[in-house]
């Protein structure tokens, strides 16, 4: 009977025993399975998520290319409203439609518009003498302008609306994206109510000289340089990431600071610059280093009360920019000998250098062309030359842009 006992023990001992070998056997087979699945999935992902980067990246490429072709079309637009101020072209065309004006094709059409133009200050006063040859050059110099500025919106307006429903923005982007449509807008409404204050019927005098006013101007050019400066840092951004630079040199902060403070008096600058056209300042003293034989004219503060001479006395509005000219140059100068004494990554070098050899060619322009009266080729380069420096110095501001500070 014992013997019977131990029997069937030992045997279904030696079965148990064999099933759970093959359960355990089972669970190792079950755990390879399992741990392959991971490593296939982890696999499979992290080429999805290289694959997504890529055409993340591919995306931004475009939106940043997208960005600074229409900020090199505001450039043009900066240079060809200049050389129309220059050539006194503004006020020939006396309307305004949103889609655009009808260009004359023919000889009846071209009499219609001129007899419009006869009826405004600046013929009354100043061109009475003009023939309709002279009239078209005047009028098409304008025309170029206010079309290259709608040209500006379509190449904005179409891509971005595509680029918005197709995902190419990011959050952050559309907003950058609201912000420039908005901007081109108003810089449309604002050239036409810079016009307008040029054909008011306020020019009465024979020694009145019918021009718009230099305030609509400056503003005018003030937007127009936001916008271009917003185009360029921002596809700069998407185009030319910044690098982060993490330093324990605090002559590398002073240099971010000098950066920065140098930027705002380029544009500074370059806003009285517009006070200057707009008021013919760079005639009335045609000298350097002095005004006349003076450092500081007699007239300088002829108007009252006092603060009208900033932006209303051609004599005070060219020694302001002569003198915020001078700083700006100073500036970048200090900025580029401070440099020496940081070590840099190429691309923030190469701003800096950029930047000072632009700031002594456009100084060389400026007193250039104060000492030939004005040219218009050599005025033009003057104003494209301040926008051409900003670049640099906006360039320069991105570069040291993601730039930290930790004490050692």
């Amino acid at each position: 009977m014992l013997r019977c006992v131990k029997y069937i023990l030992h045997n279904n001992g030696a079965s148990l025993l064999n099933q759970h070998k093959s359960l355990i056997r089972y669970k190792h087979l079950l755990a390879g399975n399992f741990q392959k699945s991971i490593n296939l999935e982890a696999k499979w992902g992290k080429r999805f998520l290289t694959r997504n980067s890529s055409t993340q990246r591919k995306k931004e490429k475009i939106v940043g290319s997208w960005l600074l072709c229409c900020g090199g079309m505001v450039y043009v637009a900066v240079a060809l409203g200049g050389v129309t101020r220059l050539t006194e072209s503004g006020l020939s065309m006396v309307n305004w439609e949103l889609l655009g004006e009808k260009k004359p094709s023919t000889a009846e059409e071209w009499k219609v518009e001129f007899s419009k133009y006869q009826k405004f200050p600046e013929f009354k006063l100043k061109n009475s003498s003009m023939s309709l040859d002279e009239f078209k050059f005047i009028y098409m110099m304008e025309y170029i302008h206010r079309m290259w500025g709608r040209g500006i919106g379509a190449v904005f307006l179409i891509p971005a609306v595509y680029f918005w429903k197709q995902g190419y923005f990011t959050s952050t982007t559309k907003k950058y994206v609201l912000l420039l449509g908005t901007l081109i807008g108003l810089q449309g409404l604002m050239g036409w109510y810079m016009v307008k204050s040029g054909l008011e019927d306020k020019f009465q005098d024979v020694n009145d000289v019918p021009r718009v006013s230099q305030y609509r101007l400056a503003s005018h050019l003030g937007v127009a340089f936001v916008l271009y400066s917003l185009f360029l840092s921002s596809g700069l951004t998407k185009l030319m990431p910044p690098v982060s630079i993490i330093t324990t040199s605090k002559n590398l902060m002073h240099l971010k600071k000098i950066a920065h403070v140098s930027k705002g008096f380029v544009f500074l600058t370059a806003i009285s610059g517009a006070f200057v056209a707009g008021l013919d300042a760079g005639l009335v003293y045609n000298s350097f280093p002095k005004m006349a034989d003076r450092w500081i004219p007699d007239d300088v503060l002829a108007l009252t009360p006092i603060q009208r001479n900033f932006t209303e006395n051609p004599t005070t509005v060219q020694f302001n920019h002569r003198v915020l000219g001078i700083t700006t140059l100073s500036l970048v100068s200090l900025l580029w000998i401070y440099s020496r004494k940081c070590i840099l990554p190429k691309r923030a070098s190469y701003a800096i250098n950029a930047t000072m050899l632009m700031a002594w060619l456009q100084a060389t322009l400026g007193i250039t062309t104060l000492l030939n009266h004005v040219p218009v080729p050599l005025a033009t380069a003057h104003q494209s030359g301040s926008l051409l420096l900003l670049s640099f110095a906006l360039w320069l501001s991105q570069e040291l842009r993601l730039l930290k500070y930790i004490p050692k």
